[in-house]
């Protein structure tokens, strides 16, 4: 049988150029021409050496270049048209080179020192769009140079190129200091059907909301509008919101726990219309109790519409005011009173939620409406310890967890059907099961590791019976422990199924890509999660700084662990990376320093150790890691 040849697949961007015209060049003038573009291509050669690239090949007038960065690869060729056309100027015209290049990011294969795949074939392709003395780059270089680039964009639309299967969107890049920051030939997206009735509901709403606070002769102060070109963060194209926590205007302590977790169901129940963007608890929670002004966060959240509230107790009943404001008019669309019987609490985040929808207009799924909204527990008290135990949970620390354990065993003993709180469990176990020094909090040694599975898998099966995004994490999580990387990739696309707009479903994407080898790919899905929830980008940022680290870009790696770490210093596992990233850097003091503190924190610091760690798909990541750990100072140690 013939023996199987390993392929090595990798991530880069692709760099080709070639000639406009060349075979009449040849023919008008064989010798000349060839001297020239020898010439050029020593040229072009050193500058992609310059950009930490590598030529892969140079066939004919052909010259073909790999990058770890695609922000070099694009640096690269800007800077090899401009060096050319200097040197095109005082040639005659007919004897001009006049290269064009297409840059693109994809998966390519590597057979020695060549390169092969649809990530080459793409950048060969979209060559030929470019003007000659141009550059043309696909929609996923786009993606990642847009905002790291003084330049500007031409939007040429999508092309069907030769043996690729699906259109490619390609873009012209312009170069002159008048174009930078400029996006041309990208049209608005034309009014769906759908969304004419949406604008005539939403129209008819602010007139009611108008009306009826006349009639109430209401004096509230004018909203100062959010400026769109102010916020942080762009509007996304769908509708987008931002709940922040319902004011508890009660003196029940009780109250503050429904008030918090109504407000995160409500997120919770709105993030899965597809229609819609809705930004992250975590991040919304931050305003909790401090005074805020409506366009402020719009500006931080990069939201449109906001929608707030307050809770009160009033004898027997429980009062919800709820409120919704664009934030860049001030316009109050929508708001209601509820007043519901305290044993009927089940049902108020129903009709709010569905009150909500409707308001805005959000057109749902077919198959969410059998989702939205969904009674997790009709068990009062379970549901209120629930959310005592998540308080606990979200401090992300080992004595919070263990706080949290109990009551969230308590929860799943008044209701053995709260989904919900197995998942919290499974993940809480997961952390322990992650973290060697941290079972100590349990009673365990380090070598538990049976005992951690067990409840990992005890909790995390009762949770796939309705399974929440959560669940699926961890199952990613716990299959990239074992190797089992399909199966991984697996749960985090059921998670990003199951809500697309919780930053826990991409964090579950980009951990699977990360320890699959798919480094851009999981840099997207971190970025994502961080856009959906931007308030925890130190918290995901570690998962981001993975990726990074993954494509040489140890810098970009280095700053985000350590503001992970400055976040949550009780959480070490940052350290590992930062210390690698160090050791690659070859800034040996902070290596040493962060190596010492590692150190401090957990007696696991030694490469005998990283195996218990998640495991790389591909040999050559798992070497990176461990040579800059090796290059840090950090060896072997029997324990």
């Amino acid at each position: 049988m013939p023996t199987e040849q390993k392929v090595t697949r990798k991530l880069r961007a692709i760099l080709s150029a070639d000639v406009k015209g060349y075979s009449l060049l040849m023919s008008d003038d064989e010798a000349y021409t060839v001297e020239t573009l020898k010439a050029y291509r020593a040229v072009m050669s050193e500058l992609i050496g310059q950009h930490t690239g590598r030529v892969v090949d140079d066939p004919g007038d052909n010259i073909l270049a790999e990058f770890a960065s695609a922000v070099n690869a694009v640096q690269c060729a800007v800077e090899i048209q401009k060096v050319l056309k200097e040197k095109n100027k005082n040639l005659p015209t007919d004897k001009r080179l006049e290269f064009r290049i297409g840059v693109n990011i994809g998966d390519v294969i590597q057979d020695q020192n060549r390169l092969y795949g649809e990530g080459v074939n793409i950048a060969a392709r979209i060559e030929g769009l470019a003007d000659p003395g141009g550059v043309c780059i696909s929609r996923n270089a786009y993606g990642h140079v847009k905002n790291k680039l003084t330049l500007g964009y031409e939007y040429i639309g999508e092309h069907n190129v030769k043996n690729i299967k699906d259109p490619v969107r390609v873009y012209k890049l312009l170069v002159a200091d008048k174009d930078a920051g400029k996006l041309i030939g990208v049209k608005p997206k034309p009014l769906a059907k759908n969304w004419v009735w949406a604008a005539i509901v939403v129209v008819s709403v602010v007139i009611f909301s108008a009306v009826i606070l006349i009639y109430q002769n209401v004096t509230k102060p004018k909203l100062e509008p959010a400026r769109v070109e102010n916020t942080s963060l762009p509007f996304p194209e769908k509708p987008s919101i931002a709940v922040l926590p319902y004011h508890n205007l009660s003196d029940d302590h009780n109250l503050e726990y429904f008030s918090d977790g109504m407000t995160d169901d409500l997120i919770t129940d709105l993030s899965k219309i597809s229609d819609l963007f809705v930004a992250g608890r975590d991040s919304t929670f931050t305003y909790k109790g401090k005074p805020i002004k409506i366009r402020q966060v719009a500006k931080e959240l990069g939201v449109r519409y906001v929608l707030e509230g307050s809770v009160r107790k009033v004898e027997n009943m429980i009062r919800i005011n709820t409120q919704l404001t664009d934030a860049t008019t001030g316009n109050h669309l929508w708001s209601e009173r509820h007043d519901e019987e305290i044993a009927d609490i089940s049902s108020l985040q129903e009709k709010i939620t569905s009150k909500f929808a409707e308001a805005l207009a959000v057109k749902l799924l077919i198959d969410e409406k059998g989702t939205i909204p969904r009674r997790e527990t009709d068990n009062l008290e379970a549901y209120l310890t629930f959310l005592k135990g998540r308080q606990y949970y979200r401090r992300f620390t080992p004595d919070g967890l263990v706080q949290a354990i109990p009551l969230l065993e308590k929860a799943v003993k008044l209701d053995p059907n709260y989904w919900r709180a197995y998942s919290v469990l499974a993940k809480i176990y997961s952390l322990f099961f992650r973290n060697l020094a941290w079972r100590e909090y349990l009673g365990l040694d380090y070598k538990d590791n049976n005992h951690l599975y067990t409840l990992i898998y005890k909790y995390l099966g009762l949770a796939m019976k309705d399974p929440l995004p959560l669940a699926h994490y961890v199952g990613t999580e716990m299959n990239l422990f074992a190797g089992h990387f399909e199966t991984a990739i697996t749960e985090a696309k059921r998670a990003v199924r199951l809500d697309s707009n919780d930053s826990v479903s991409h964090c579950a994407m980009g951990l699977a890509f990360v320890y699959t080898g798919k480094h851009w790919e999981a840099a997207e899905s971190y970025k994502m999660a961080i856009r959906l929830d931007p308030f925890l980008k130190d918290r995901f940022g570690s998962g981001l700084a993975r990726a990074y680290f993954h494509m040489y870009e140890y810098e970009k790696a280095a700053a985000l662990c350590e503001r992970a770490f400055k976040d949550n210093p009780k959480d070490y596992m940052p350290l590992y990376l930062l210390t690698a990233s160090y050791g690659h850097l070859g800034r040996e003091q902070e290596a040493k320093s962060t190596l010492t503190k590692l150190r401090e924190l957990t007696p696991y610091a030694y490469l005998n150790w990283i195996g218990y760690q998640m495991k790389y798909k591909n040999f050559s990541d798992s070497n990176l890691y461990v040579d800059g750990l090796r290059k840090a100072g950090m060896g072997y140690k029997k324990l």
